[in-house]
């Protein structure tokens, strides 16, 4: 398997619920923010395992005598190595274990996962300071979102999915039953159009 092999599969946009919202800056008020999208280190880490679990590999270098913490990370995946810098934030955010996660999102970018997010418009949001989040959590427009997302219903089915998981009857015929529905409802899905933007993500 080679890097391009699985390229387009690195590149596919997250599921909606991965993608988190941050504040880059606020009006003078603090009751305003404009915000970025970004994916957890966590969300990086599953979508390698999930595509190559025994080709990549992550090696990380402190920086020493840098205002914040700060390493260079070295992600190899599939005999291929990307470096980049990465730094922690301020206050509590300050620590090692930041900068290492900011560094792997960095060199994961530079094969592809999760850059589609910094193509989306950036959008100033009503913000609550007292709890440090955004008033109401902005949406993904349907080209930042995985193909069974475009689908009316289709997020609500892979959430649906999720949840049989643990409510499945143990009566294999009920199984049977259940599976029916969703091979149909699945069937369904893929008839309907995917109205996207069009654009590549």
């Amino acid at each position: 398997m080679k890097l391009s092999d699985v390229q387009k599969r690195l590149q596919a946009p997250f599921p909606a619920h991965l993608v988190s919202w941050k504040p880059q800056a606020f009006n003078k008020e603090r009751t305003r923010a404009l915000l970025l999208a970004y994916v957890d280190a966590r969300a990086v880490q599953d979508r390698l395992d999930a595509i190559c679990p025994d080709g990549w590999s992550f090696e990380l270098e402190v920086i020493s005598g840098a205002p914040h913490p700060a390493v260079k990370g070295r992600l190899t995946v599939l005999g291929v190595t990307r470096e980049d810098i990465g730094e922690a934030g301020e206050g509590e955010y300050a620590t090692l274990k930041a900068a290492a996660s900011d560094a792997l999102k960095r060199c994961a970018v530079q094969f592809g996962i999760g850059r589609y997010l910094y193509d989306l418009p950036k959008q100033w949001v009503d913000w609550n300071d007292q709890r440090r989040e955004p008033a109401v959590t902005p949406e993904l427009p349907e080209w930042a979102r995985p193909d069974h997302e475009r689908s009316p219903g289709g997020a609500h089915l892979v959430q649906a999915m999720e949840q049989l998981k643990y409510e499945l009857p143990e009566d294999l015929e009920l199984q049977r039953e259940v599976y029916k529905h969703l091979k149909a409802a699945l069937g369904s899905l893929h008839a309907a159009p995917a109205g996207g933007h069009g654009r590549a993500a």
